[in-house]
């Protein structure tokens, strides 16, 4: 058994020889190495699906927790998560790992919900959960859920009969509410 802890306690000193030696570089434009990535990765998403698992859906197809969805999404998503209406955003490129395009993609709703309000750690997705309730989570989950195959002019309608987002309007009272993002960015 001494065999095995000094090879334990070899592995832990260089490990943390490696930590505080500065070698691995942490900027966001340089990827991880493959190793690395497929740890994060595999953590992350069992990480999700796990505590993802009891959660209980609402009905998703209610256009009226739809469309306050379109809102929180125009507002807080965006920017990282970009809308079927823009090709990339000023944020976007410099985010490492890349956020998914939502528009493109199909997720599982307990875990988008999970997600949203919770956050992933060292990722630069928030914890929404801090500022918004479950309710208008389960709103931003109901909009991500129709996204898949909406067109850039669909979206934008939806966006536009949107509510105004409060949580956001609280932040930003001294100019009036806007969902347009710039221009259309779309490939004609």
């Amino acid at each position: 058994m001494t065999g095995l802890g000094a090879v334990i306690g070899v592995a832990v000193l260089g490990g943390l020889g490696f930590v505080y030696s500065g070698a691995y570089d942490i900027g966001a434009d340089s990827p991880h190495w493959g190793v690395t990535k497929n740890l994060i990765s595999t953590l992350r998403e069992r990480s999700v699906e796990n505590r993802a698992s009891d959660i209980v859906v609402p009905d998703l197809k209610d256009p009226a927790r739809v469309l306050r969805g379109a809102g929180h999404y125009s507002e807080m998503c965006t920017g990282c998560h970009l809308s079927p209406a823009q090709r990339d955003s000023e944020m976007r490129p410099g985010l490492y790992p890349q956020p998914p395009k939502l528009s493109d993609i199909s997720v599982d709703p307990k875990e988008a919900f999970w997600t949203i309000k919770h956050g992933i750690k060292m990722s630069g997705m928030p914890a929404w959960g801090t500022t918004h309730d479950d309710g208008a989570i389960w709103d931003m989950v109901a909009f991500i859920h129709q996204l898949p195959g909406m067109s850039a002019a669909q979206y934008k309608k939806i966006v536009a009969a949107a509510p105004a987002d409060d949580d956001a309007e609280a932040d930003h009272s001294s100019h009036d509410h806007d969902h347009d993002h710039g221009p259309d960015t779309s490939p004609e």
